[in-house]
Order: structure tokens, then C-alpha cells, then sequence
């Protein structure tokens, strides 16, 4: 079965929720970033917007330390937390790839491609098995944790973890030079996507009440202000997963 974005039910809106099907927007399913009407483009040519505005909403603070942070505090990787019957993984790489097929059913994500990558702008095929394309935590889930997250309870850290707000397909090599970086210590080598990767990050930071470091919010100012009605990316899942869902 072949799935091709930007036709048929894929084209309906711009973004759409995951379905248990083959195509995207099939049935509900996880709701994918959607954009903040308040930051409507053509703002005069001085930069900013909504997302731009929202940086000064976040609360400033030092990064606490990284002692206690493991990968499994935040639940098991790709959890269904949005009860699609799919996993989270599988529900990113349908949203994200074009060209998809699928091993069997509607699920499981066999082969597609990145066209392009947002990060490095250039096109990268994805077959399952292999490591060309990653699903990026678009805040490092270790970022999280050292600005907040440690003192959450396991629903939250579980939600973050899974919510397609926070996640995108992208390249391999180019998402594993990132690291656990926020805005102050890394952005994508391809600087048109930039704008709205950082208004992704804001956006995140904003819903799950996580704080931000003062370089780290100069950076955010630095690059959103030469971002002309720049929009603040909302929608994805509830910031609590299925009391079904545990952590360490």
C-alpha cells in the first residue's frame, strides 16, 4: 500500500490526526502540531510573531544538574499512549515521510522518505532496519529533564516523550550531532528550517511549563526576531499519558 502526501485524504488540511489506516487523517488517531492563529504572517518586516512573544512567557533559570536522568524515566520508547493501536514511532514516520509503505495492516512503516529533511534540507529514504532517519525529540528529553522535568510525575515525562508536538522525522547523521542541545548550542544546519524549528521548541517549552536558561532564551529571541510572523506551533496530546503507562 502506497500513501503519497499531498493527495487524496492527505491534502484535506494541513495537519491532520494519525489514523489506524494506511493514509493520514484516516480515523483519530495523534494530533499533529498545529499553528497559533495570533501569530499571523506578514507582521511588517520587523520579524517576530507569536512565537516570538512567547519566548518571554518562559520562566528563566539556571539548568539544574543531570544526575538522575535515564531514557527510561520518561516510559517505555514510542508507547501508545494515544490508543491508536499504533505505536508512537510508526505515527511519526506516517506523518512525516512521503512515499509510505507499510510491512502490514496500517502500522508498521516499511519504507518512505524524507522529502526533504527538514534539517539538513536534503532528501533521505527511510527502510525499516536501517538508521537513515531518526525521530527527533524536538526538546532532548535530557534538555527536559535538567529544566524541569525531574520533578515531574511519570504521566507528564511519559506524555512529553510521546507527544507528536515534540517529534520529527529527520536525518540520522544530522539529528545525532544535536545531542541533547537546546537553541543556544545547536540549531539545523539548514537555516530555512530554523525558524520554525525554534518556534517548536518554544512551543513545547511553553505547554509543559519547562524553563529555559538565559543563553538559551537570547538565542530563541535572536533567531525568532528576524523570523517575520513567525506562528507558535499548538495542538498534539494531553500533557498526561493513560494512568495505563508507567516509568521508572
Amino acid at each position: 500500500m502506497v500513501c503519497l502526501r499531498g493527495g487524496g485524504v492527505a491534502a484535506v488540511v494541513l495537519v491532520m490526526v494519525f489514523g489506524v489506516g494506511g493514509c493520514k487523517g484516516e480515523s483519530l488517531g495523534s494530533a499533529g502540531p498545529e499553528e497559533s492563529a495570533s501569530g499571523a504572517a506578514g507582521g511588517g518586516g520587523g520579524g517576530g510573531g507569536a512565537a516570538l512573544a512567547a519566548v518571554d512567557s518562559l520562566t528563566v533559570k539556571g539548568r539544574a544538574p543531570k544526575t538522575g536522568y535515564a531514557r527510561d524515566r520518561f516510559g517505555t520508547a514510542w508507547a501508545d499512549t494515544d490508543s491508536n493501536k499504533c505505536d508512537t514511532r510508526d505515527d511519526i514516520l506516517k506523518r512525516d515521510l512521503v512515499d509510505v509503505r507499510f510491512r502490514s495492516g496500517g502500522c508498521k512503516v516499511s519504507a518512505g522518505k524524507l522529502d526533504p529533511d527538514p534539517y539538513s534540507g536534503k532528501d533521505v529514504a527511510f527502510t525499516r532496519g536501517r538508521s537513515e532517519v531518526d525521530i527527533d525529540h524536538i526538546v532532548a528529553l535530557s534538555d527536559a529533564w535538567q529544566k524541569g522535568a525531574k520533578y515531574w510525575d511519570a504521566s507528564k515525562r511519559i506524555a512529553l516523550a510521546n507527544d507528536p508536538l515534540n517529534l520529527r522525522a529527520v536525518d540520522a547523521s544530522t539529528n545525532r550531532s544535536k545531542g541533547d542541545g537546546d537553541t543556544a548550542t545547536w540549531l539545523p544546519p539548514n537555516k530555512a528550517y530554523r525558524c520554525t524549528y525554534v518556534a517548536n521548541q518554544v512551543a513545547v517549552k511553553k505547554k509543559y511549563e519547562l524553563w529555559v536558561t538565559e543563553a538559551e532564551k537570547t538565542a530563541m529571541k535572536k533567531v525568532l526576531s528576524g523570523c517575520d510572523g513567525q506562528k507558535l506551533p499548538a495542538g498534539g496530546n494531553p500533557t498526561e499519558a493513560p494512568a495505563r503507562f508507567h516509568a521508572s
